[in-house]
């Protein structure tokens, strides 16, 4: 463990005078390059620094023990900074596990309304809205890419980038099937039904992912676009279309008036989905570490049900639940995902055991 944060420490301090010098500062990928790394060394560095303060005052008060005058204040002081120090190296163990290299990446996230028909689109349309009060919260940016509107509320289709710090780390759990019950405002009866909405939670393939995309191997079809978007929406061949043959994915945008905006952003949805289906099949091979997983991020596997009747959420996951939906779906998801973060470090833990 020393051995490793001796390491983390050189580097640490190795790109701070890198980053120093004139050719690097005039170099912006660089310097991106190197804050990146740096940021992703920073909690070990500082944890490294306060566990060395740690062994310095237990050596001393080691010292100041051999002076029968100060005996009973050492060892009061070595017992609580003992307790210090094993805390420490609890934090130490967690940040030294080994790191999702797409953690610190922004996402690209898709809802769709699935079994239920118009409650599932508006069912669509509330964890939309959830996620973007939680980007809110953590002072994320959210920008929609591509979104179907449904006549009833909601959305059939919806993909929207977050950008902000780690956001990948934070919210790659809730990719699956999100199933709610209630009474839709179309029920007579009042009888509490159950629908669900797909998640995919994809890290956005930025310009250090190598994604190859042969243009003979795209369809670009344009049209007319639909549904709500202002003056104009529906004079233009805006609307785009694009497949991607040998994997046959399929991406839509129709957001923007620009026929080359849309094309932009089918063209980062279906990075971001090659990306994703690349690394679902390296994980694939390696077996053992997608069953350990929280979770598979298949579209078919129920990950949560939040029941409005109780005001309860569920993760089944984990078997977490908590009865505060209003509170979550206004964005507060801080506890369910700390709750999934916990148990993923949990279980790779006992995978180093």
């Amino acid at each position: 463990m020393l051995e490793r944060l001796n390491n983390i420490e050189k580097r640490f301090i190795e790109i701070d005078n890198e980053m120093l010098k004139p050719e690097v500062i005039q170099d912006i990928k660089k310097t991106m390059m190197l804050s990146k790394e740096k940021a992703g060394l920073q909690e070990a560095y500082d944890l490294y620094q306060e566990y060395k303060r740690v062994l310095s005052d237990i050596k001393e008060a080691k010292e100041m023990a051999k002076d029968p005058e100060f005996l009973e204040f050492s060892k009061e002081e070595i017992s609580k900074l003992e307790n210090e120090k094993k805390d420490l190296e609890a934090k130490i163990e967690i940040v030294l596990l080994p790191k999702d290299p797409n953690d610190f990446k922004n996402v690209i996230v898709e809802i769709r309304g699935a079994a239920g028909g118009d409650e599932a689109n508006i069912f669509a349309g509330d964890l939309y809205r959830m996620y973007s009060k939680y980007a809110e919260k953590e002072g994320f940016k959210v920008e929609v890419l591509n979104a179907e509107e449904s006549e009833a509320g909601g959305f059939s289709q919806i993909e929207f980038l977050i950008k902000g710090d780690n956001v990948y780390s934070k919210l790659k759990y809730e990719s699956g099937a999100h199933r709610v019950q209630r009474v839709p405002s179309t029920e007579t009866q009042g009888r509490v039904h159950t629908s669900t909405a797909t998640v995919l939670v994809m890290p956005e393939a930025d310009e250090d992912v190598e994604v190859e995309i042969n243009p003979n191997d795209l369809r670009i079809d344009v049209y007319r676009s639909s549904g709500k978007g202002g003056q104009g929406v529906n004079t233009t061949d805006s609307a785009v279309r694009i497949t991607h043959l040998p994997s046959g994915i399929v991406v839509t945008c129709q957001n923007e008036r620009s026929q080359i905006q849309n094309k932009e952003h089918c063209m980062k949805m279906l990075k971001a989905r090659l990306y994703e289906e690349k690394m679902r099949k390296q994980e694939e091979q390696l077996g053992l570490e997608r069953r350990n997983k929280i979770g598979t991020g298949d579209r078919s596997e129920k990950i949560r049900t939040y029941n409005y009747p109780q005001n309860r959420v569920t993760d089944h996951r984990i078997g977490f639940t908590l009865k505060q939906l209003d509170r979550v779906m206004e964005g507060s998801l801080d506890e369910i995902i700390e709750a999934l973060i916990t148990e993923d470090q949990k279980r790779k833990l006992q995978d180093n055991d």
